[in-house]
C-alpha cells in the first residue's frame, strides 16, 4: 500500500475532522438497524494491519485530527489496541465506538488513556425492546453495566440512540443515560442502508445527512474510502490502491451529496449521521 510518504498531498480531504476507521464486520450482536450488516459470522475484511497502520499514518499527516475506531464491534478485532496506540503516539485524538456489550478487564486502561473517549449505542430502558434490537438476549444488562463502569472510571462517553421501533422508548433510554452520568447523548431515526432497507431497496442520497465528506470520512474493512460509513454505497476510491488523500473520485462524488443545512434537519434527524459523535440538530440534540 502506497502512503502519503511516497505521494504528494493532493487537496480532497482538506478540512477532514473525524476519520471513521471501520475496522472489522464482526460483531457479538446483530442489530435490526445495522448499517455494515455485521455479526458474529462476519470477517475483519480485506484491510490487512499494515494497511491499517498505513491509513492512520496518512491521517495524521493530513493533520486528521481525530480518527473514530468503528464496526462492526472494533474491540474484535486483535489489533484494536496497537492501531490506537499509534495513533495516540502520533497526535490523534481516539474515539472507540463499542457496543459495550464485552469489556475485559485490561481494556478499561485503555479506555482511560488521554486522547481516547467511548462512544456506544442505546436503544431503550426496557430490557427486552433493546434486546430485540441488537438480536442478543443480555445485551442491555450487560451494556448498561458497562456505561456506568465507565463512568465511575471517569471515561468520557458518548451515547447514540437509534428509534427503530414504532413507540420505542427513545425519551426513556435517554433519561436513564443520564441518571447514570452520561451527559453527551444525540438521537437519530434509522436510516434505510443496510439491514435497514427494504428487500430489493437501493440506497440513494437521501438517507445521507448531507455532511458526508463535508468534516468527516471513512475506511470501510474492503479498503474503500468514502464521506461517512453511511455513504459507503459511495465509494470514492480504495486506500489499498492509492493513498487516503489521493481518492480519484473524492470531489465529485462528494459534490453529488446535496448538502443539508441545520434549517432543513427535522426533530428525528440528528443531522448526522453519527448521532453518538457530533452535534445534532435542536430538538433531537440533549
Amino acid at each position: 500500500m502506497t502512503t502519503l510518504i511516497d505521494a504528494p498531498l493532493p487537496a480532497p480531504l482538506a478540512g477532514i475532522s473525524v476519520l471513521e476507521l471501520e475496522i472489522t464486520g464482526k460483531c457479538q450482536l446483530t442489530c435490526t438497524h445495522c448499517l455494515s450488516e455485521s455479526s458474529p459470522q462476519a470477517t475483519h475484511g480485506m484491510m490487512t494491519p499494515s494497511d491499517w497502520r498505513a491509513v492512520i499514518i496518512d491521517a495524521a499527516m493530513l493533520k486528521i485530527p481525530q480518527v473514530q475506531l468503528i464496526g462492526g464491534e472494533p474491540t474484535v478485532n486483535p489489533h484494536w489496541i496497537r492501531y490506537t496506540d499509534l495513533a495516540l503516539f502520533l497526535g490523534l485524538r481516539v474515539q472507540v465506538y463499542s457496543n459495550l456489550f464485552h469489556v475485559r478487564e485490561e481494556w478499561w486502561e485503555v479506555f482511560q488513556r488521554d486522547g481516547v473517549t467511548l462512544g456506544t449505542s442505546y436503544y431503550s430502558n426496557d430490557p427486552a425492546e433493546h434486546d430485540t434490537i441488537t438480536g442478543r438476549p443480555g445485551s442491555y444488562t450487560r451494556t448498561r453495566s458497562n456505561i456506568r463502569e465507565a463512568v465511575r472510571r471517569c471515561i468520557p462517553v458518548r451515547a447514540g440512540i437509534v428509534e427503530v421501533l414504532p413507540d420505542q422508548h427513545v425519551t426513556e433510554a435517554r433519561e436513564e443515560l443520564r441518571s447514570m452520568g452520561v451527559r453527551q447523548i444525540q438521537t437519530d431515526r434509522a436510516r434505510a442502508i443496510g439491514r435497514a432497507a427494504l428487500p430489493g431497496q437501493t440506497p440513494t442520497t437521501d438517507e445521507l445527512c448531507g455532511n458526508c465528506g463535508r468534516g468527516r470520512a471513512a475506511v470501510l474493512p474492503n479498503g474503500d474510502l468514502s464521506g461517512c460509513v453511511l455513504s459507503r454505497f459511495l465509494p470514492t476510491g480504495n486506500v489499498r490502491e492509492s493513498p487516503l488523500a489521493g481518492s480519484p473520485k473524492w470531489s465529485e462524488t462528494i459534490a453529488s451529496i446535496p448538502p443539508r443545512s441545520l434549517e432543513a434537519c427535522t426533530p428525528d434527524d440528528s443531522g448526522d449521521c453519527d448521532p453518538a459523535n457530533t452535534e445534532a440538530c435542536n430538538p433531537a440534540y440533549d
